[in-house]
């Protein structure tokens, strides 16, 4: 299987030919759909192609013989996963009422803009948040469309099970979405002392399993790992997809605006209900979980109070729990990979991009 940079480079290329074969389609329905496929490249272009590289890395663990169409069958799955993801990040977006993204406007407000550029008449922010719908449900559509392609390229049986697993990983990552919803309007009435397990549990299913594990299975199963492998690899890749979510609610609450493309302190102005402020519940004195409480998710947080909440999740210990719990999930991941038999490049791969994931810093 290709190397990271490699497949980087693949996935980007597929994207452009995508694209390239779309937006005729599009546009000779009508010229006004012209900036529909515009904002759709602007935002799937870039990133670290985080999961695309997990789907590859699990191709590789599979011992058996590969079809000899694998390489492509994962460079199109492996598209096929980073449309999906755009398309979870522009309703993301939506849900979590974010400006930007990647230091750019987010797609519902670019559309906002279009419509206030264009002179319209009527509410530019419900075009914004109904063109945005409609352009996340395209990338939804084409991902579809790479997936069952990518499936193709490999005998039967091993393209019906990634489609499953691929199937699986949708599910998941969209029940995980609603439960992190009603997290934010539900928090004070979980007890206190069951805040953690909830906040592990939306983890789980809204970024765990979708951003390490499935990738990872998807890959193998592409590549023909039987059933006890793809236990294995479960058994490695969801803690390590516990440590990659922790390590991106940190970046989120601490992160520079200027690496991350988000303002600092974003998760604090949405209202997220993840460990950190599970930690914070369980740590601080009633003085600062009384403030959490009131201000938290608030709209008009101003940046002194996010200070103030950056300063009391380092200040009670909250912040040093979530960085053990994330080396403890690493390390776990790490220990299981020790199972799986793999050889020495394959494995160091691996070590690489696990750690990556865990101690990045956007």
């Amino acid at each position: 299987m290709p190397e990271s940079l490699p497949l980087v480079e693949s996935v980007s290329a597929r994207l452009d030919a995508l694209f390239a074969e779309r937006r005729p389609v599009l546009e000779s329905l009508s010229p006004e759909l012209g900036p529909v496929m515009d904002q759709l490249i602007t935002f799937t272009a870039g990133g670290k192609r985080t999961r695309a590289r997990f789907l590859a890395a699990g191709a590789r663990m599979s011992p058996s013989a590969p079809d000899p169409e694998l390489g492509r069958a994962v460079v199109d799955a492996a598209t096929a996963l980073e449309l999906f993801h755009a398309a979870a990040l522009v309703h993301d977006d939506i849900l979590d009422r974010s400006d930007t993204r990647r230091g750019q406007l987010s797609t519902h407000r670019a559309f906002e803009a279009l419509h206030q550029k264009q002179g319209w008449v009527g509410d530019a922010d419900h075009f914004g948040l109904s063109a945005a719908i409609l352009a996340g449900d395209l990338l939804l559509m084409w991902s579809d469309d790479l997936r069952l392609e990518a499936a193709s390229r490999v005998r039967t049986s091993r393209g019906q099970r990634a489609i499953a697993e691929f199937s699986r990983m949708r599910t998941e990552v969209t029940a995980g979405q609603y439960l992190d919803v009603a997290a934010e309007l539900s928090w004070q009435q979980i007890a206190p002392q069951d805040r953690a397990d909830r906040a592990i549990a939306i983890a789980t299913s809204k970024s765990a399993r979708y951003s390490v594990e499935a990738p990872l299975v998807i890959g193998a199963r592409l590549a023909g790992a039987d059933d006890d492998l793809v236990e294995k690899i479960r058994a490695m890749g969801l803690p390590l997809g516990l440590a990659f979510q922790l390590r991106d609610d940190v970046i989120s609450v601490f992160g520079d605006e200027r690496v991350t493309g988000k303002p600092s302190g974003d998760d604090l102005r949405e209202g997220k209900r993840t460990l950190i402020i599970a930690e914070v519940d369980q740590r601080a004195d009633a003085t600062t979980a009384a403030f959490f409480e009131q201000r938290l998710g608030a709209q008009d947080l101003h940046a002194d109070e996010i200070i103030r909440m950056q300063q009391a999740i380092r200040d009670c210990g909250a912040l040093d729990a979530v960085e053990t719990q994330i080396q403890q999930w690493l390390d776990e991941a790490l220990t299981a990979m020790a199972a799986i038999d793999l050889d020495d490049t394959t494995r160091e791969h691996f070590r690489k991009l696990a750690t990556e994931a865990a101690r990045r810093e956007q």
